[in-house]
């Protein structure tokens, strides 16, 4: 992705800093000479940074006296509820998701399908030609005995570079304690055989992601599902209730952007969930694949930097942020990282060399970060471009999340609302979503079998996604039970 203007520099960290409060409504911004001379930039380039944020809705120009923080529109859609936790919800359950996961993801294969129900983000939105670049130089000067000693850890300098990355985000990883996995399914499919043997008891989020439960089903194990909080995830003191009640041999949590609720857990919390765990001797599998896709100032802490025993196994990969399709992820994974490289060994041997000299060539090139920065500013826009569409398609009684990062948007639909009907009816117009179902193994709560998750992670000015979350909205409101016109195409009706 290109370098961004400095423009655009300054308008970001200007929005951020009216997220975070720190300009706060009819609060008058800088005048153009000031912020001229405090940020050494000329004025034209002030001009346009005002410009871009008024045209964002942030801020307003007010004739003679300046530029002020607009007031904040209320949003007419409130947010989703966590579901209380009860004996019920939190037992032990087996899993068996597998046949409807196939079932609902096998048509977001098709590109003619509108991707809202996709796992995935855009491609269009990485660097894929700098790569190719990258790797191309890499296996030019590829030293043949590398191969072999990089076999089970993975590549040294690719270990080192993720390490110095680690420590600059206040994250202390020691190189060694790295493993190189195909993708962050791998590092936490790993992690999972490490800790657990058939039977045994592993907890999980509710709603989580999919991947997860078809984990557990595959290796034979069972379910506690923890009441997760859109905005703030699960909370520490239900988790101690679960691990009273129940002998837990593992945690599988995403802490950072959770998939598919999109929430949050404060650092208090993290700190929190940590100490519990290791008085409980409970190891923590923790799935950080979208925490550099933050859309404030700082990349939030993941739990893995409040461990101090060794406990926690921080899964994550370039998938989602960098180089979609070269599923090069790693695991950081405590005093469990000579075990789990025996496995690794064992299992898949090695991870493909040439996608890691690729990676460990880009990142060694200094311009990752750029990247980030205009990625997660393009998902913030597509994220405000679509809550904005579900608020104004969607029946009245509809709840929406509002992630900080990610890109999910978890919508829950009014009282008789029916995802999996919507999920149909949507087909056959051409257009995908992943109703709630997919994302737990106790299916008591009725509000996840009228919630869906969206996906704004599509390509930039992909005109058929507006179309399509209107077509959305007429169906949400008729029921999910009757479609416009069933036999229309995708094309026709998303158009």
């Amino acid at each position: 992705m290109p370098a961004m203007p400095l423009y655009t520099d300054l308008a970001d960290e200007l929005s951020d800093a009216i997220r975070r409060g720190a300009l706060r409504p009819g609060e008058r911004l800088p005048s153009v000479r000031q912020a001229r001379a405090s940020r050494q930039v000329s004025a034209a380039t002030v001009f346009q940074a005002y410009d871009l944020l008024e045209s964002r809705g942030l801020i307003e120009s007010r004739p003679r006296s300046g530029f002020f923080v607009r007031a904040a529109r209320a949003s007419a859609v409130a947010e989703p509820l966590a579901a209380p936790a009860t004996p019920e919800s939190t037992e032990a359950t087996e899993v068996s998701i597998g046949d409807l996961v196939m079932q609902v993801l096998g048509s977001t294969r098709d590109r003619e399908v509108v991707p809202l129900g996709s796992a995935f983000p855009s491609p269009h939105l990485f660097p894929l030609r700098e790569l190719a670049r990258c790797g191309a130089r890499a296996l030019r000067v590829l030293d043949p005995e590398r191969l072999l000693e990089d076999l089970s850890a993975g590549n040294e300098r690719l270990r080192h570079q993720i390490a110095r990355r680690q420590a600059l985000a206040g994250i202390a990883v020691d190189p060694d304690e790295i493993v190189i996995t195909h993708g962050a399914m791998e590092a936490l499919d790993l992690s999972l055989r490490l800790l657990t043997r058939p039977g045994d008891i592993v907890a999980v989020e509710s709603p989580t992601f999919y991947a997860a439960l078809q984990a557990l089903e595959r290796h034979g194990l069972r379910a506690v599902e923890l009441p997760t909080d859109p905005r703030e995830g699960i909370d520490p003191d239900t988790l101690a209730q679960v691990l009273s009640r129940h002998r837990v041999a593992a945690c599988w949590l995403m802490p950072n952007f959770q998939n598919p609720l999109g929430s949050l857990m404060p650092e208090e919390r993290k700190r929190a969930l940590v100490a519990l765990l290791a008085r409980h001797g409970v190891p923590l599998i923790e799935d950080d694949v979208y925490g550099e896709l933050h859309h404030g100032s700082r990349r939030p802490l993941p739990a893995k930097a409040f461990d101090t025993a060794g406990e926690v196994l921080h899964c994550t990969s370039f998938s989602k942020c960098l180089a979609p399709g070269y599923r090069v992820g790693w695991v950081a994974a405590g005093r469990h990282a000579a075990a789990l490289r025996r496995l690794k060994t064992l299992t898949s041997l090695a991870t493909a060399v040439p996608s890691q000299l690729a990676i460990a060539e880009y990142l060694a090139q200094g311009g990752f970060d750029r990247h980030l920065r205009g990625l997660r500013r393009q998902l913030a826009t597509q994220q405000a471009q679509m809550h904005a569409l579900v608020e104004a398609h969607f029946p009245a009684g509809t709840r929406l999340a509002r992630p900080q990062g990610g890109y999910f948007l978890w919508v829950e639909l009014p009282e008789g609302g029916d995802a999996l009907a919507l999920h149909a009816q949507a087909t056959a117009l051409g257009i995908s979503l992943a109703p709630g179902a997919l994302f737990s193994a106790f299916h008591a709560d009725r509000r996840l079998r009228r919630s869906l998750r969206l996906n704004f992670g599509h390509a930039p000015g992909d005109a058929r996604i507006a179309p399509a979350l209107a077509a959305l909205g007429r169906l949400a409101a008729a029921g999910g039970t009757a479609c416009p016109n069933p036999a229309e195409s995708a094309q026709s009706a998303c158009r």
